[in-house]
């Protein structure tokens, strides 16, 4: 008689325990992005050792990570449990092998040599694990732009890093140089346009300079406003084109104190006279050079160069 009362007591326990796991759960899912805290959970669950229990349970199954906020413990709903457990139900336990080894390759993803080095598993059967994979929409098959012909696998649902895909610059996994060299003339373009703004307000060469200056997140929605692409390009994909302008010596850069780029556009210089640019000034055999003879400005190899450039 004790025996049974005390199985259903504990059965009791149980299920109680069972009722707040889910109420957890679901305030955690309804929380999204922001979480909860230790404070939400002992309003579901009060007493501390079966509040720890619940805890670590979530977090031993991978329903729910931790994070740190201000010192406190802050716990999210693992957007991928329910896709782990879907996963589980469709794949065997042979392709769950080739599965785990390319999830942990994360957005870099691994090539089917190196694949089939750490699983050990045979080129015919590794090619049938990998096509079944990837009809089930577990995983998918994509090419790098640095070595287009290997083949490279990836969880389905993970965005490939610019590595593999070479970032907007690419279409088609071909470098796309038209729209980078527009890119880069309207970059420049912006610069230079609040360089002219703030030297026409003439209030003294230090203001005039601070003021030509722009953070790239202006010279990024200055990008997007104009319709250039529908692609969503980012801070650091504007910053390597006015980088790019950096190098060509067109434009400065300085790092202010919390780490942000700013950027203006330098003054060009005033461009020479043709008789500069021409040879003649460097020509080893200038001395030499008349009107007649062996070497003539009609004759001059240097010059025939210069011209046709």
């Amino acid at each position: 008689m004790e025996v049974d009362q005390k199985i259903r007591s504990i059965s009791t326990v149980a299920n109680g325990l069972d009722e707040k796991k889910q109420k957890i759960i679901d305030l955690v899912k309804s929380a999204g992005k922001k979480g909860i805290f230790d404070a939400d959970i002992i309003q579901i669950e009060p007493v501390p050792q079966q509040r720890v229990d619940i805890i670590n349970d979530l977090l031993r199954n991978h329903i729910i990570k931790l994070f740190r906020v201000k010192e406190k413990n802050n716990y999210k709903y693992n957007e991928n449990h329910e896709m782990s457990v879907t996963l589980s139900k469709n794949i065997t336990s042979e392709e769950k092998l080739v599965y785990d080894h390319i999830a942990k390759a994360g957005g870099k993803g691994i090539w089917n040599r190196e694949l089939k080095t750490k699983t050990g598993v045979p080129d015919k059967l590794l090619n049938k694990m990998t096509k079944s994979l990837a009809s089930k929409k577990v995983i998918k098959i994509i090419n790098s732009v640095q070595e287009p012909k290997k083949k490279l696998f990836m969880l389905y649902h993970l965005k490939p890093s610019t590595s593999i895909t070479g970032g907007p610059w690419y279409t088609n996994q071909e470098f796309d140089e038209g729209f980078v060299s527009v890119l880069n003339q309207q970059c420049y373009l912006y610069l230079e346009q609040k360089r002219e703004k703030a030297k026409a307000q003439d209030l003294g060469p230090l203001i005039e300079k601070n003021a030509s200056f722009a953070p790239s997140a202006d010279v990024l929605k200055y990008i997007m406003d104009m319709g250039l692409t529908t692609q969503k390009l980012e801070v650091t994909d504007v910053e390597m084109i006015l980088d790019s302008l950096v190098y060509d010596g067109k434009v400065e850069r300085v790092t202010t104190s919390d780490g942000n780029n700013m950027y203006r556009a330098i003054a060009r210089l005033v461009e020479g006279t043709g008789l500069v640019k021409s040879p003649c000034g460097l020509c080893p055999v200038r001395k030499n050079c008349s009107d007649v003879g062996n070497i003539t400005p009609i004759t001059c190899q240097y010059f025939g160069e210069w011209l046709s450039y």
